[in-house]
């Protein structure tokens, strides 16, 4: 008689900690993408330091509300609503940033927050629609339009083959 072949598993990735059942190792496991998207938000480290602690802040506080698989999706919605409550912070000094970092402190607040989601983070536009809690439609008007303003920063043709 034959014996049943042996079912390969794949070996599941580890499940990222919660912020429910150990604070400190998830925020030791988010601080890094936390702060770089922070950092896009505001273009000063100091700030973005700033932020990402709040927003860690006011994630523990609301810890235990936060379903277990949804925990970066409220940090990040945290983060987004964080950064653009009043008052607003001032872009960072034009000296000390990077091109990049000026031509997206210079955009309207709710395109930066759409182009950091979408390209920085890599969230779908449908993600991006939920973190901000609006359509998929004024995600891609958004996205359109900030692109547009950094395409006239940046213009494709510099440097571009004939």
């Amino acid at each position: 008689m034959e014996q049943p072949a042996e079912v390969s598993r794949r070996p599941s990735a580890p499940q990222p900690p919660s912020p429910r059942d150990d604070f400190a190792a998830y925020t030791a496991h988010t601080w890094p993408w936390l702060l770089r998207a922070a950092h896009l938000l505001t273009g000063d480290p100091r700030a973005a330091e700033d932020l990402a602690r709040g927003t860690l802040a006011e994630t523990y506080a609301r810890r235990r509300r936060i379903p277990r698989g949804d925990a970066d999706f409220h940090v990040r919605r945290t983060l987004v609503r964080r950064h653009l409550r009043p008052p607003r912070r001032h872009p960072a000094d034009a000296g000390q940033s990077s091109p990049l970092l000026r031509a997206l402190a210079g955009l309207p607040a709710r395109q930066r927050v759409v182009l950091v989601l979408r390209y920085g983070e890599g969230l779908s536009k449908s993600e991006t629609a939920q973190v901000l809690g609006c359509s998929t439609g004024t995600v891609t008007s958004l996205l359109r339009r900030g692109l547009a303003a950094l395409e006239d920063t940046f213009p494709s043709g510099a440097g571009a083959r004939p």
